[in-house]
């Protein structure tokens, strides 16, 4: 049995996402902040019949992102998909002419150092397994920056520029890095941005494992 760890398990993508991916047999590790809200996640998806455990880490504390890794693997199975999916703090996005050097640190340390440092922990397991999927959801900010919201734009770009060089190097290795765009935001009544037909997407990037680094779940608009 394999695991996909989820750093950013919320109760709307992380949920549905783990629901998706525990109907194909995988265990879930759920990775947040609060131990609180990580019980009642596990809670409500063993209720769905889905094998799961929350782990608490801050994505910005690379020691604690490390460990809960680790611990994952260890207690549920190797980790075979890595899903990066945090909820940007609102204190990132700010106008891009009121935004100093330090408004940058924790949007960098988000979505540059922690996907760094989630990848470099799981990945010797996934070149055992000799498969694996690492997968980076972002918002439209990641490809058109947006001026009230400096802090993801700056940070979602390197992101993306890090995940497309690795899904360059790990391509020859079976181990495939996938980027799904969300333009409009998670839910708001448009039917292809619900949580449930996101978790099916992010399961077709996994499943298929090839091709594009980036994916749109529509296109962006003009």
């Amino acid at each position: 049995m394999t695991t996909i760890a989820i750093i950013g398990g919320g109760p709307g993508l992380g949920r549905a996402v783990a629901r998706r991916f525990g109907r194909e047999g995988f265990d879930v590790a759920l990775i947040s902040r609060s131990r609180q809200h990580l019980d009642e996640r596990v809670a409500a998806l063993s209720a769905d019949g889905v094998n799961a455990r929350g782990y608490v880490a801050d994505g910005r504390d690379g020691e604690a992102l490390a460990r809960a890794l680790a611990d994952a693997a260890g207690e549920l199975g190797p980790i075979e998909v890595l899903q990066w999916s945090p909820v940007p703090a609102r204190e990132f996005m700010k106008p891009v002419l009121e935004t100093s050097a330090e408004d940058l640190v924790g949007p960098i340390e988000m979505s540059v150092y922690g996907p760094v440092n989630a990848v470099r922990q799981v990945l010797p397991g996934m070149r055992e397994l000799g498969r694996g999927t690492i997968l980076l959801i972002n918002g439209g900010s990641a490809v058109r920056p947006g001026p009230n919201v400096t802090g993801t734009s700056v940070a979602f770009a390197g992101e993306s520029a890090y995940g497309q060089l690795l899904h360059d190097a790990l391509a020859p290795e079976g181990i495939h890095v996938a980027q799904l765009i969300i333009p409009r935001g998670i839910g708001g009544g448009e039917p292809s941005h619900e949580p449930e037909a996101l978790a099916d997407r992010i399961w077709e990037l996994h499943a298929q494992h090839d091709g594009d680094f980036r994916t749109f779940v529509e296109p962006m608009d003009a």
